[in-house]
């Protein structure tokens, strides 16, 4: 949430299924070392990893089920996000498909380095073999993402400022509480004026018809990238204008359902964190797992497999720099990914692999209607 490059009737694991297997296998190996080398590191020493290895079989059963239970919870969460919000109105797309694609998406984000790209690029290529045209794809993710991350970006808001301001238990320096409070108000305030500035009436005509020219392009070069400029500006227009009206709780249709499922999402995971702690060690203050699940989530936006190494060294920078003891914040953050990462990888295979027989499915179906048009007009 490379499909996208595909031709429009090719599917993943036809021609050339043998080499995406190899490049499927040397992917997770590479991503088995990299999640091995990215402990080390963050260990500091050998000694320090196999020791804190040790103690990761020590933990509270208890707790580490829980933690289990709730980053299933998160993943449905999400699963309600995307058939509100994205998924919602298309025929095609049932709550069985609603929960393969976005499994597929989290099967490609752990498996491609690719900053989320690769997620993104297999919900795209399922939707558009759904029927989705490039246009509404394009709105309805943007309009998840608005819905999703501005949850992300007011917890930031809120728990930034109340540790700073001393109403929230944690403490913390500048740099961890006012400063992504500030800049992740200023980031509201921004979308919030983005989505306010109508488009002028010529910008709305030439970006409706934009996408029609599919049978050529215009003559200049400049004018198509003016018109491309054009359409991705009314359609990032729409999905923020959508998502914000979801938020807002006025529009009756399922896009406030998706505003529940994203706050699912989140505040699972979260769960997920605490519990990590909680099974080995008494866990920090509820706003510091906020904050540290937050900032070192940033983490993810290296170019490593999964964000293996990155959300892993950056959580536990915060949590330490929050006062956090370090083995402790290592024992908590290590089970934390290892719950994350790795629980939703299985299902995620499973829903890429059902994916697969279901976009076939829609496939076959649309060839045998598309005989039984010929053979009708042919008798007639």
């Amino acid at each position: 949430m490379a499909a996208g490059k595909q031709g429009r009737g090719s599917a993943p694991g036809g021609v050339g299924a043998p080499s995406l297997r190899s490049k499927r296998v040397i992917l997770s190996i590479l991503l088995a070392i990299s999640a091995i080398v990215g402990m080390y590191l963050i260990a500091g020493s050998l000694e320090g990893f196999s020791r804190t290895a040790r103690r990761l079989g020590s933990g509270s059963l208890g707790w580490l089920l829980a933690a289990g239970a709730l980053e299933l919870a998160s993943i449905g969460g999400y699963a309600v996000l995307f058939w509100s919000v994205i998924a919602r109105d298309v025929p095609k797309i049932g709550w069985r498909a609603s929960v393969q694609i976005p499994l597929a998406g989290i099967a490609a984000l752990r498996l491609l380095a690719t900053g989320g790209a690769g997620g993104f690029a297999v919900t795209a290529w399922a939707l558009r073999r759904a029927g989705m045209t490039a246009r509404m794809i394009g709105t309805r993710m943007i309009a998840a993402l608005v819905i999703e991350y501005s949850l992300y970006l007011l917890s930031l808001v809120v728990f930034g400022f109340g540790l700073w301001a001393g109403l929230f238990v944690g403490g913390g320096s500048f740099a961890l509480t006012l400063l992504p409070a500030a800049i992740s108000l200023a980031l509201i305030a921004i979308v919030l004026g983005f989505a306010a500035l109508p488009l002028p009436g010529s910008e709305r005509r030439d970006a409706a018809g934009a996408p029609r020219e599919e049978g050529g392009t215009p003559a200049r070069p400049i004018a198509t990238l003016r018109a491309r400029l054009l359409v991705a500006r009314q359609t990032a227009h729409a999905g923020v204008r959508a998502a914000l009206s979801a938020l807002s709780l006025q529009s009756p249709d399922l896009r406030s359902l998706g505003m529940l499922g994203a706050l699912a999402y989140w505040f699972f995971d979260i769960a997920v964190l605490w519990c990590s702690f909680r099974a080995f060690v008494p866990p920090p203050a509820v706003a510091v797992v906020v904050m540290g699940y937050f900032l070192g989530t940033f983490g993810s936006l290296l170019p490593l497999a999964g964000g293996v190494g990155g959300v892993e060294g950056g959580m536990f920078g915060v949590f330490v720099a929050f006062g956090v003891q370090p083995a402790h914040a290592l024992l908590g953050v290590l089970t934390y990914r290892l719950i994350s990462f790795w629980l939703p990888t299985l299902p995620g295979v499973a829903g890429y692999l059902g994916l697969r027989r279901t976009v076939h499915g829609w496939e076959s179906a649309a060839r045998e209607s598309a005989q039984q048009e010929r053979a009708t007009a042919g008798s007639a």
